[in-house]
């Protein structure tokens, strides 16, 4: 039996068009970029958690907006993240890292490929035609 983890992340976009992401500094996916999200807690739901992660590990409030697509990560011990992806609009804070992130920036597209990315990121975000 797989056991399946809903998870969110946050799709934002500075006024320059740059991506939101945040380096991860802990497991999975350690020393990858990414843009924010994480686990649901119980009972939030998926975009709730998106607009909480946003603000956890980037200090950015941002709104929730039109739910991207959603994919299955694969995770440790056979785990399964399905995690649903908003477009997100920043309203508020202060840009810096939090949470698990040990960096948080906004990324020029152009510099996407030069980054290392969480495995599938830049496809997942090219398929999406979100880039």
């Amino acid at each position: 039996m797989t056991v399946r983890i809903q998870c969110a992340g946050a799709i934002v976009f500075d006024q320059a068009g740059g991506l939101l992401l945040i380096k991860r500094g802990r497991p999975p996916g350690a020393g990858y970029w990414s843009v924010p999200g994480g686990r649901c807690e119980p009972g939030e739901s998926a975009a709730a958690a998106a607009v909480r992660e946003a603000y956890e590990e980037t200090g950015l409030i941002v709104t929730s907006g039109l739910l991207i697509g959603r994919i299955d990560l694969p995770g440790p011990g056979g785990v399964t993240y399905d995690v649903a992806d908003y477009a997100c609009t920043v309203t508020g804070g202060e840009l810096r890292p939090g949470d698990d992130a040990v960096d948080a920036r906004f990324v020029p597209l152009i510099d996407l490929p030069s980054l290392p990315l969480t495995p599938g990121l830049l496809d997942t975000l090219r398929n999406w035609k979100v880039i």
